[in-house]
């Protein structure tokens, strides 16, 4: 039997597997294709699984569900979250693999326990927008082509120092425990900012208010702040290699899912 992997978790904050050694459904939870979500014992680990028809494909819905079922364990256990198509072919596969990287899934856990991720989006203009339409001559030895290689490479250093610097400012001001940042140009000549902050989860509300007061004092940016979400940018790397994947599936966006403490604010 195959299994879809959702996350893994602390055996301890599920009651219910003290009792038992094999998996055990979770009660009115729901997975990737509707299937019933288990809670699997692997020593003092659990792990959040669903059973799987190799032959199914994945796609956007299946996302939703993958989120979801994370979404719901958050509000139990610290999380680390499996890459969405996470797929174990049978039982041993599952029990080796965590079996030998258990000490590793352990560390991180402690190390994120009371952990919780916000994102920030922030818009900016991009300081090269004046020129962006500016197209190469086909003639790539004439001398207007090296001047416009200059010209571009000059614009892209000043986006990479533009963005930088906003980054900086938002680490000062917000001084998260850890952190991840992304950079991307948008269609309308403006650098979006994508800030990942992993942050105590005890201190959200004033995470809260400091971004409120940001939004004040800031309003050359238009921000936007989604969370507490799990910790999805800090565990991305545990994952690769060490499972077998069904398939490559095609990037899913994730969604956005209602859990009791999230806060979607934008300025």
């Amino acid at each position: 039997m195959a299994w879809y992997a959702y996350c893994i978790g602390e055996k301890q904050a599920f009651p219910e597997l003290a009792r038992h050694r094999k998996p055990i459904p979770m009660e009115s939870v729901l997975g990737v294709s509707g299937n019933q979500v288990f809670l699997y014992p692997a020593s003092e680990l659990a792990v959040i699984v669903s059973e799987h028809n190799p032959s199914e494909a994945l796609n956007q819905k299946s996302g939703v569900d993958h989120a979801r079922v994370i979404a719901d364990c958050f509000q139990h256990s610290t999380v680390l979250p499996f890459r969405f198509g996470t797929v174990f072919h049978n039982d041993e596969s599952l029990r080796k693999s965590i079996r030998s990287n258990q000490r590793q899934f352990l560390g991180h856990i402690d190390k994120l326990r009371g952990k919780a991720e916000m994102h920030l989006k922030i818009l900016v203009d991009d300081c090269g927008s004046h020129a962006a339409g500016k197209r190469l001559p086909a003639d790539g030895a004439s001398r207007e082509y090296f001047t416009n290689l200059r010209e571009n490479a000059a614009r892209q250093r000043e986006r990479q120092t533009r963005a930088r610097a906003v980054s900086f400012q938002m680490h000062r001001l917000f001084t998260p425990l850890d952190e991840e940042v992304s950079c991307r140009l948008t269609d309308k000549c403006k650098m979006t900012l994508d800030i990942a902050h992993l942050i105590d989860r005890k201190c959200v509300e004033r995470y809260l208010n400091k971004f409120s007061t940001i939004c004040v004092s800031m309003r050359e940016y238009q921000m936007q702040l989604s969370g507490p979400w799990p910790p999805y940018h800090f565990v991305h790397r545990l994952t690769c290699g060490a499972h077998s994947h069904v398939q490559q599936p095609a990037p899913v966006t994730m969604p956005v899912i209602c859990i009791p403490e999230r806060v979607s604010m934008l300025v």
